[in-house]
C-alpha cells in the first residue's frame, strides 16, 4: 500500500481472513444470517487489543468514568429519546423480484459506476484524466466489482459528470423526497436485474422484542449505548462529588436491523459500540487540556466545502479550525485531536483519514455539530467514528418525561440578581373553572419561555382574555384563560446556586469498522511473491505478538519452546508455538505473517544446550525499545550468508 492509495485485492484478503479465521459468518452451517459474523481466535485477540488501547487512551488517561448497561430497553426510553420516531434509513426495493436496497447507497452506487464509465471513455478517447477519476482498471480492482454494475465505457457530458460528483459530494444531505426525485431523473435501477425501484420509504432500524411472559411491555435491543449512561446521569453526577466536566464511558453491544447488509464488518446488525459522554457546561466549553491538541494537523471536509460539491480536504491545525469557527468549541475539538491520536496509534493511515463535517439534512436530531471520522478502505470512505456535540437533548427530554432533575447545582461566587416575567395563579378562580385541565394548564404556563408569556399578558391586557393550546397531556385541547384567573408580572429574583442542564458532546466509536480498516491498511503481498500475504499489525495491537518455533523436529527443542512460551505469556505477551512437524521453517513463517504476528524466536541448539536467549519482546511489544535500538545494542548474525561461505 503506498502512502494514499490502496491497492487492496480484496478477494484474496477475504480469503485470507475466513482461512486465518478472523471472523467468519453466523450460522454458517446453516446457511448464515446476513449481518451476522463470529470471530475467531484471531479477531477476538485483535478486537480486544484495539478495546484494551481505547480503554488506556480514553477511560484510563481521561479519568471516565466506566460503566455496563443493559441492551434490552423499554419502548418508552426509545420514545422519549426519539429513536423510535426518528431512527431509520430510507429502503427501496426492486419492483419486480423484491430486492431490498438502502436508497442512499443505491444511488451512490450507480452513480460512481457511471462516473468510472465515463473516466474509460475519456481515457480510451486519449483525454486527460483527474486523478481522482480514473478508472480502476488493474487486475486487482475489476476483481472488486461495483455494487453499480458493470462499468460500461460511456462519455457523460462534461457538465452531467460535473452535476454527478456534485451530487455524490452531498449524498448523505438528501432525504427521502430527495433520493426519489435522483432516482427518477437519472433512472437509477436495480444494478443487477435492471429493474426499475419503487420509491424509498421509512424503514425503523431497532430490533422490536418484548419483556416479561406477558408480551405487554414493549422493547428494544438497544441501537447505541448511550442512553444508558444518559439515565444515570444524576448517580455518575454524585459519584464525581458534583465536580463538572465528566465523561462516562462504555463499552458493548448494539443491534441495528440493516435494510441490507453488506461490505463485511462494515454494516452488520450486531456490533461493538465504544462510546463517551462528556458532559460539559454550555456556557463553557474550554476543555482545559486543549493546548495538548491543538497544534495537531488534521484533514477536514467541513459543511461548506461539500455543499459546493467538493470532496478535498482541508489540512488545518485543531487550533486554527476551533478559532474559525470550522469545528463548533474547544471541547468539541479537543476530541477531534483525541480521536486522530488513537487512530495514529493503532496504526491506521495518516493519508486515508478524513474528519467530515455532517451536513444538515444528515445531523442527527439532537446534535447541534458533528463530526466523522472516516477511514479510506477499498469500499471507500467508510464512518469509523462520530463526535458530536448532542446540546442538552437528551438529559432536558428525559428529564421532562420522568419529572426527575438532570441537572447540576453550583454555588455562585456572588449572588445573582435578575428579573423575570412569571405567571401566579388565583386559586379561588382557576381550580374551580378549569377543573382536571387546572394541573396541566398551570404547569405550561409555568414552563413557557417569557416571550411566549408576555404576549399572553399582552392578549389578557387587551381583551381580558386568552387562549392556549394543550398536547401530550390529559387535558389537551384549547383553553380560555381570563384576567382574574392570572397575574402576569415582573418579579425580582436572587440566586445563590446556578442550576444547568450539561451539554453532551459524544464520541462514537465502531469498533468493528474501525478493526476491518486497519487490518486493510495493514495488509500487503510480498513483492517476489503474491500469493503470499502479509498483515503488518503494530505490536500493541497484534492479535499474537511472538512466534515461537524450533529450528528443527528434534526432541531436545521440546523444554525451550515451552519455557520460553510460559515465561512470555507469564509477563502479558500473548505467544503462539508453531512446531507442526509437516512444515518447513519458511512455511511457518509465511503462515504467521498471515496473522500479523510482529517477533518470532527460532530454538536452535545453541537454546537447547544452554538455554541462552534474550527475551527483548516484552520491551518491544510495549513500546519501551524499538527495533532500532535492538539492532544497535546486539550483533546481527546472518545466517543465510554463514551458510554460503561453507
Amino acid at each position: 500500500m503506498s502512502d494514499n492509495k490502496l491497492a487492496i485485492d480484496r478477494p484474496t484478503l477475504e480469503s485470507l481472513l475466513l482461512k486465518r479465521f478472523f471472523y467468519a459468518p453466523s450460522f454458517g452451517i446453516y446457511g448464515g444470517v446476513a449481518g451476522l459474523y463470529d470471530f475467531g481466535p484471531t479477531g477476538t485477540a485483535l478486537q480486544q487489543n484495539l478495546i484494551s488501547m481505547w480503554r488506556q487512551h480514553f477511560v484510563i488517561e481521561e479519568d471516565m468514568l466506566e460503566v455496563d448497561c443493559s441492551i434490552m430497553t423499554p419502548a418508552e426510553v426509545l420514545k422519549t429519546s426519539g429513536h423510535v420516531e426518528k431512527f431509520a434509513d430510507w429502503m427501496c426495493k426492486d419492483t419486480k423480484n423484491g430486492e431490498i436496497f438502502r436508497a442512499d447507497h443505491l444511488v451512490e452506487a450507480v452513480l460512481e459506476a457511471r462516473l468510472e464509465g465515463d473516466a474509460l471513455a475519456r481515457k480510451a478517447a486519449g483525454e486527460q484524466v483527474a486523478e481522482a477519476a480514473k478508472p480502476a482498471d488493474d487486475k486487482k480492482a475489476k476483481k472488486n466489482k461495483k455494487k453499480g454494475g458493470p462499468v460500461v465505457a460511456t462519455k457523460l457530458d462534461d457538465a452531467v459528470a460535473e452535476e454527478l460528483r456534485s451530487i455524490l459530494a452531498q449524498i448523505d444531505n438528501y432525504d427521502g423526497q430527495g433520493l426519489g426525485e435522483l432516482i427518477k431523473r437519472f433512472d437509477i435501477r436495480n444494478p443487477t436485474t435492471g429493474n426499475e425501484v419503487t420509491a424509498p420509504v421509512e424503514f425503523n432500524l431497532m430490533f422490536e422484542s418484548s419483556i416479561g411472559p406477558t408480551g405487554q411491555l414493549k422493547g428494544y435491543l438497544r441501537p447505541e449505548t448511550a442512553q444508558g449512561q444518559f439515565l444515570n446521569f444524576s448517580r455518575l453526577l454524585e459519584f464525581n462529588n458534583q465536580k463538572m466536566p465528566f465523561a462516562s464511558a462504555m463499552v458493548g453491544r448494539s443491534f441495528r436491523n440493516e435494510i441490507s447488509p453488506r461490505s463485511g464488518l462494515l454494516r452488520v446488525r450486531e456490533f461493538t459500540m465504544a462510546e463517551i459522554e462528556h458532559f460539559v457546561d454550555p456556557q463553557d466549553k474550554i476543555h482545559p487540556r486543549f493546548d495538548e491538541v491543538k497544534d495537531i494537523k488534521v484533514r477536514l471536509l467541513p459543511g461548506t466545502v461539500q455543499l459546493e460539491g467538493k470532496t478535498e480536504p482541508i489540512t488545518i491545525t485543531i487550533g486554527e479550525a476551533v478559532a474559525q469557527g470550522i469545528i463548533d468549541n474547544k471541547t468539541l475539538g479537543y476530541f477531534v485531536g483525541r480521536i486522530y491520536l488513537f487512530l495514529m496509534a493503532i496504526g491506521i493511515n495518516h493519508d486515508l483519514l478524513r474528519f467530515r463535517q455532517h451536513l444538515q439534512n444528515e445531523m442527527a436530531h439532537y446534535a447541534c455539530d458533528c463530526w466523522d471520522a472516516e477511514i479510506k478502505t477499498s469500499y471507500g470512505w467508510i464512518e469509523c467514528v462520530g463526535c458530536a456535540d448532542r446540546s442538552a437533548y437528551d438529559l432536558t427530554v428525559h428529564a421532562n418525561k420522568t419529572k426527575e432533575k438532570m441537572c447540576v447545582r453550583e454555588t455562585l461566587p456572588e449572588p445573582l440578581v435578575y428579573d423575570k416575567l412569571v405567571c401566579e395563579t388565583n386559586k379561588k378562580v382557576f381550580g374551580p373553572t378549569l377543573k382536571k385541565a387546572a394541573k396541566p394548564v398551570q404547569t405550561y404556563l409555568e414552563t413557557l419561555p417569557e416571550a411566549e408569556l408576555a404576549k399572553i399578558n399582552e392578549q389578557l391586557l387587551a381583551d381580558g382574555l386568552a387562549k392556549i393550546t394543550l398536547s401530550g397531556t390529559i387535558a389537551d385541547g384549547e383553553h380560555a384563560i381570563t384576567k382574574d384567573m392570572v397575574e402576569i408580572s415582573k418579579k425580582t429574583f436572587t440566586e445563590h446556586v446556578r442550576e444547568y442542564t450539561p451539554n453532551v458532546i459524544e464520541p462514537s466509536f465502531g469498533i468493528g469498522r474501525i478493526l476491518y480498516s486497519l487490518i486493510e491498511h495493514s495488509f500487503s503481498v510480498r513483492a517476489d511473491d503474491e500469493q503470499r500475504a502479509v498483515l503488518s499489525f503494530k505490536p500493541a495491537v497484534a492479535p499474537f505478538k511472538c512466534l515461537i518455533l524450533p529450528l528443527s523436529n528434534h526432541a531436545s527443542f521440546e523444554k525451550p519452546l515451552r519455557d520460553i512460551a510460559r515465561r512470555l505469556r507469564s509477563n502479558g505477551v500473548p505467544a503462539r508455538v508453531d512446531d507442526a512437524a509437516s512444515a518447513s521453517i519458511g512455511r511457518r513463517y509465511a503462515r504467521n505473517d498471515e496473522l500479523g504476528t510482529p517477533f518470532a524466536i527460532t530454538v536452535d541448539f545453541q537454546t537447547a544446550q544452554d538455554q541462552t536467549i534474550i527475551v527483548l519482546v516484552k520491551d518491544l511489544v510495549s513500546g519501551d525499545t524499538t527495533w532500532d535500538d535492538v539492532l544497535g545494542k546486539y550483533e546481527l548474525v546472518d545466517t543465510a550468508a554463514g551458510a554460503d561461505e561453507e
